[in-house]
């Protein structure tokens, strides 16, 4: 066998090993999307991926090692995605395009993963990856709190930081709602959570930077 062969072996045992770990984690979203994290289990995902449970155990040692890689994944891609959406923007942006934008970009990811909010925000979040969801929690409202500086520029940081949670919270409680439509009643679903932030910010937007 020639040196390039034995170079080749490895890289293609590991792009299979990348590739069913992929298909286990799809798998496994369903599954979590479907029945809730407690309720789930490593043959419900061994069954939805079609491989046997013991393909599962070689790459997984339990369920919660697939909820933890799989919420690994999530948060990192949600990083990059609030780094994007929360982005400081010109004062005199109109606010109805700055909560437009962020919400567009944090529904589509979303949206996209039902599974981030199944894992994150339900009852039974997995142990393991509680730490890295409360770290993200705090992360993203102070990258709320920066977006809101820039319209705030004068604010208290107190106030900013009250102001960041209850955006949060709002997003969040109409998240909810978002993901359990689909076509145009989701649509409106959005719409209407980007009109109760509107409507929550412009009174402060409106006095702190002589906006009406």
């Amino acid at each position: 066998m020639s040196d390039t062969s034995e170079k080749e072996q490895p890289r293609r045992r590991q792009a299979r090993g990348e590739r069913r770990i992929a298909q286990l984690l799809e798998a496994a979203a369903q599954v979590f999307c479907t029945t809730g994290y407690t309720a789930a289990s490593t043959n419900a995902i061994a069954r939805e991926a079609g491989v046997s449970p013991g393909t599962l155990y070689q790459f997984f040692p339990n369920k919660e090692a697939i909820a933890v890689e799989l919420g690994g994944r999530l948060i990192h891609e949600m990083r990059e995605t609030y780094g994007e959406a929360l982005a400081p923007v010109d004062p005199v942006t109109p606010l109805d395009e700055v909560i437009g934008a962020a919400i567009d970009r944090f529904m589509a990811f979303n949206t996209a993963h039902p599974v981030f909010f199944a894992l994150m925000h339900g009852p039974d979040m997995p142990g393991g990856i509680t730490e890295a969801h409360d770290q993200l929690h705090t992360t993203l409202v102070g990258r709320i709190e920066d977006l809101l500086g820039s319209l705030l520029p004068e604010a208290p940081a107190a106030d900013l930081t009250r102001t960041a949670h209850v955006c949060l919270g709002i997003y969040k409680a109409g998240l909810e709602l978002v993901l359990a439509h689909q076509g145009a009643e989701r649509a409106a679903y959005v719409q209407e959570i980007k009109n109760v932030l509107i409507r929550y910010l412009e009174p402060l937007v409106g006095d702190r930077c002589g906006r009406t």
